[in-house]
């Protein structure tokens, strides 16, 4: 999906949950389609990663997503030919919420409107950057990539490392996060770890 795909995708099921006289949901999205939607980076997804819902001002963890959101996402990918489980929910892990999100990540969230019953909130540039390093570390390839082009700035990279490492303790996680560091360009930050 590109940003008109993403566009068209939540604009069917927005109008889908009205249709089908939903309660309305706020769903809060990481990933490649917070980057695109946000414009950020110029690419493609084949998912729209949900990290939470939001409940009056509240994140929580969004997995699972209710069954009658699955259904109206199941008929919208049908639409329009989208992948199985286009809308994810496996960025919502439990342990996420558990050891913490990155601090004040609910206030720089990025908000739109798809219809009265759906809104989806987009994580910032600066959250990102967090969840991307940690993901590049744990994954490598296009969350490196991403990464790259989000052109963090040093002490955006120590915040988020130092973030990282609330979620993987282990000194293998910190020995990959200064590699990762490293290729940035910013291995000298290594030592303020």
């Amino acid at each position: 999906m590109d940003q008109s795909a993403l566009d068209q995708a939540m604009s069917l099921l927005g109008n889908l949950m009205v249709a089908r006289k939903r309660d309305p949901i706020h769903l809060v999205v990481c990933g490649g389609s917070a980057l695109i939607a946000l414009n950020l980076v110029t690419r493609t997804t084949k998912d729209v990663d949900v990290l939470a819902t939001m409940t009056d001002g509240q994140l929580n963890c969004a997995r699972p997503l209710p069954d009658w959101l699955r259904e109206d996402a199941n008929a919208v990918r049908t639409e329009l030919n989208l992948p199985d489980n286009w809308l994810n929910d496996g960025p919502a892990d439990e342990n996420l919420f558990r050891l913490g999100l990155p601090a004040g990540v609910a206030g720089r969230l990025v908000q739109r409107e798809f219809g009265p019953a759906l809104k989806v909130s987009f994580i910032s540039r600066y959250d990102q950057i967090y969840f991307k390093l940690y993901a590049a570390a744990d994954q490598g390839g296009r969350h490196f990539t991403d990464l790259k082009k989000l052109s963090p700035t040093a002490d955006e990279l120590l915040a988020a490392a130092r973030w990282t490492f609330t979620q993987d303790v282990s000194a293998g996680f910190r020995l990959i996060v200064g590699e990762v560091l490293q290729a940035l360009g910013y291995g000298n930050l290594i030592e303020q770890l």
